[in-house]
């Protein structure tokens, strides 16, 4: 049996010897799988199997524990130790919200740079080296998709001076571009 929420979430149900179940495909799939749909940009939501609780934000953490222990970490110890801190701190309700914001802000700036990048490269010998480099710069921020959980630091600029940044590199970009073309003439 196929099934779908409503609003097209996946229903994925943990069974008490841990299997995850997808009941959109009517199969058992692993945290990888889970991992690879969050990639995807495919929302599920993980329930026991027994109880019908909402699991998923458990499920998430342990997702985000297996790629830790893969030796590749996002999360530094700082942040990590900060985070813990905050935990009964009158300022815990505040965390989440700040941590998504900060999330958003740098997907934005990411799209941002990634369009900054590739216009200033274009037509030009280091077009293909440009696009390699991008694609590098994307594999290493596929954590950070919508939907992703969140979990890396926050930036602390303001809006405006990261707006400052941005025009700043653009005009780094520009300059660099104008030099490629003397090299080509």
């Amino acid at each position: 049996m196929k099934k779908q929420a409503a609003d097209g979430v996946v229903i994925v149900k943990k069974y008490a010897n841990r299997r995850l179940y997808n009941t959109e495909t009517s199969s058992y799939i692993t945290l990888d799988h889970l991992a690879g749909m969050i990639r995807a940009g495919r929302d599920f939501k993980v329930v026991d199997a027994k109880t019908d609780e909402d699991i998923t934000h458990n499920v998430l953490t342990q997702i985000i524990m297996e790629e830790e222990s893969r030796g590749e970490t996002m999360l530094p110890v700082n942040f990590l130790r900060q985070l813990i801190s905050m935990y009964g701190d009158s300022m815990q309700a505040m965390v989440p919200g700040y941590l998504e914001a900060s999330m958003d802000s740098f997907r934005r700036n990411q799209e941002q740079f990634k369009s900054a990048v590739e216009g200033a490269f274009a037509n030009t010998p280091f077009a293909d080296l440009a696009k390699r480099n991008l694609a590098m710069f994307e594999a290493a921020t596929q954590g950070f998709k919508p939907g992703a959980a969140a979990g890396a630091a926050a930036p602390t600029a303001s809006a405006a001076s990261k707006d400052a940044e941005m025009a700043a590199l653009k005009a780094e970009l520009a300059a660099l571009k104008a030099k490629i073309e003397k090299l080509g003439e």
